[in-house]
């Protein structure tokens, strides 16, 4: 398999996006007009939502229904927990993750981003750049989120000013030049109208790029993948025991970045010793070649003791490994950080104890200033600490790698996740 065909696999793969944006800013609304307009509802979830769209005493399908599936939402008309939605065009398969406006669910953002390829950040066309619009791009900056499209919603109460439209892309890229994003792109859009979500408008002839819709299905996502470093964090050690593979012993998981060959001189961590790829295996049989994300076993050829946490890597390109290093933690829980508490940290198919040895400052959201005073994390804060494990974790910084580059924090007495963070 050449580079070119891997970057065309990889180009034309699943698309995650996340929206974000104030409350009411529309982004259920949007979701359900991408999928109402691209026919990708079933028809007897239509009816249904006919049926409680008329009960609401609307003259119209409310689309928003679509996605906010808790029976608290469809009363309030908000969204609480994240919404994931899935849809299919010729060009490209999407999952969706819609995450609420409220400031008190700002971790149901975080959680909702962390696995996206792209954010779609509403923007009320009536009110512009708002404290939460900041919050969201502030946590998509962090979350290493490489394509962010700015949605100016409800044009149509605007009267589709192009004006409007300008000044509000000129506050977003005053703000947007604090910020880490490689690729910003704006569209003016009516998600209760239809404006330039599927189809262009007519109302907006000024607006000369791109619908959303096809803006998503021809994203450019392939460079976003570490194609360079490779990792392969296992997960399991397969030993079949049975005829014609007693003496077989592989190791599966899923490959975090970079491409593994066979023949390729690797080392394996956090041992250390090194060996050669004898074969990489898959349901369908043994391929020359693997790389992210795809999941296969590999076979190593001298008798190493490798187990679930260890990591196989190129010799000549190692992750680094540490017991003491720094993260931007996002605290998720509603129990607040105590310090010095014993936390079980979960990395790739790793698992450890560890302590936030430090609060080096927690960050000020809306200013984005740093705070070195406060050292109790609380619900929704986020801010840098220092973390020691007890036994040493193979890591690369986060804007390398998202996979190596991200932990877990969890409650040893009650399993519940508390934080989240990304190495720097």
């Amino acid at each position: 398999m050449t580079e070119e065909v891997i970057e065309n696999v990889l180009n034309n793969q699943l698309l995650r996006f996340t929206t974000a944006g104030s409350v009411d800013d529309g982004k259920s609304t949007l979701i359900g007009r991408l999928l109402y307009d691209s026919k990708s509802i079933f028809e007897d979830q239509l009816a249904s939502i006919e049926n409680s769209s008329k009960k609401k005493g609307h003259d119209h399908i409310d689309l928003a229904m679509f996605t906010d599936g808790l029976r608290e939402e469809r009363e309030q008309g908000i969204t609480i927990d994240v919404a994931y939605r899935y849809f299919t065009t010729p060009k490209r398969k999407f999952i969706i993750a819609d995450t609420p406006g409220h400031i008190q669910y700002t971790r149901n953002m975080v959680t909702g981003a962390s696995t996206a390829n792209a954010a779609i950040i509403l923007v009320d066309a009536r009110h512009g750049v708002s404290e939460q619009t900041r919050r969201h791009s502030f946590i998509a900056s962090l979350l290493q989120i490489s394509h962010v499209i700015v949605c100016i919603n409800k044009m149509d109460l605007v009267d589709y000013s192009e004006e409007v439209y300008t000044k509000i892309i000129t506050a977003y890229e005053e703000l947007s030049s604090k910020l880490v994003v490689k690729d910003i792109q704006f569209i003016p859009i009516s998600a209760l109208k239809g404006d330039n979500v599927v189809s262009r408008s007519d109302n907006m002839p000024w607006y000369q790029g791109r619908p959303l819709l096809n803006t998503l299905e021809v994203l450019h996502i392939s460079s976003d993948i570490n194609k360079i470093d490779a990792r392969f964090p296992v997960q399991t050690v397969i030993r079949p025991q049975r005829e014609g593979f007693l003496d077989y012993r592989g190791y599966a998981g899923r490959i975090a970045s970079g491409i593994l060959r066979k023949g390729d001189e690797v080392t394996v961590l956090p041992s250390g010793f090194t060996s050669r790829i004898k074969s990489i295996d898959t349901m369908t049989g043994e391929i020359p070649q693997a790389y992210a994300p795809m999941s296969v076993t590999i076979t190593i050829e001298d008798d190493i003791d490798i187990s679930r946490g260890d990591m196989i890597v190129r010799t000549h390109n190692l992750p680094e490994v540490k017991q003491e290093f720094d993260v931007m933690l996002c605290w998720l829980n509603s129990k607040s950080s105590v310090p010095r508490a014993k936390y079980t940290i979960m990395h790739a198919n790793n698992e450890q104890k560890a302590i936030i040895k430090e609060v080096v400052y927690k960050i000020d959201i809306n200013t984005m200033g740093r705070n070195s005073g406060d050292t109790v994390f609380k619900m929704n804060d986020i801010g840098r600490v220092t973390l020691r494990t007890t036994k040493p974790l193979m890591l690369d910084t986060y804007r390398q790698n998202r996979v190596t580059g991200s932990i877990i924090l969890v409650d040893e007495g009650t399993n519940e996740t508390v934080a989240a963070g990304m190495v720097v």
